[in-house]
């Protein structure tokens, strides 16, 4: 398993970025618009880490930006943890036969949401590319929220 990023929804891109890059010290090392979806992901590493673990490497912070207004409470502003698995199907199994809810099963081979005991979300994401669809995950149901 290897840690990827955390995401945190921010209201005002710019403001953020004067935050968390000029103000706190982050640097920007990818960014990702998508029309379709009308978002902005920026991912921000700190520059110790990126020397350290190299630029591929390196914790990241995601800010997410949704380009139409919204008031985020409850925590809705912070987004999930998000990790790279070797076998995305042999983790959820393990997981739920150790009682943990799959709430988006990776249907698709790729990517799975659970969340921790204080309802803190977390993504898996398959190393590599999709693995092949396969039963009971390919037709299994979202539970809850993610």
């Amino acid at each position: 398993m290897e840690y990827l990023h955390t995401m945190v929804r921010v209201s005002d891109l710019e403001q953020s970025l004067d935050f968390y890059c000029n103000k706190l010290g982050l640097v920007e090392v990818d960014r990702m618009e998508n029309e379709q979806g009308r978002f902005t992901l920026v991912f921000l590493a700190a520059p110790g880490d990126r020397e350290r673990a190299g630029r591929d490497k390196a914790p990241l912070v995601e800010l997410t930006y949704n380009w139409d207004p919204e008031e985020y409470g409850g925590g809705r502003n912070f987004g999930h943890l998000a990790y790279r698995v070797d076998d995305i199907y042999a983790l959820c199994q393990r997981l739920m036969e150790n009682g943990v809810v799959i709430n988006r099963p990776p249907r698709d081979g790729r990517m799975a949401f659970i969340r921790s005991p204080d309802g803190i979300s977390i993504e898996l994401l398959q190393k590599g590319g999709a693995l092949p669809a396969k039963e009971p995950w390919a037709s299994m149901a979202n539970t809850g929220t993610w």
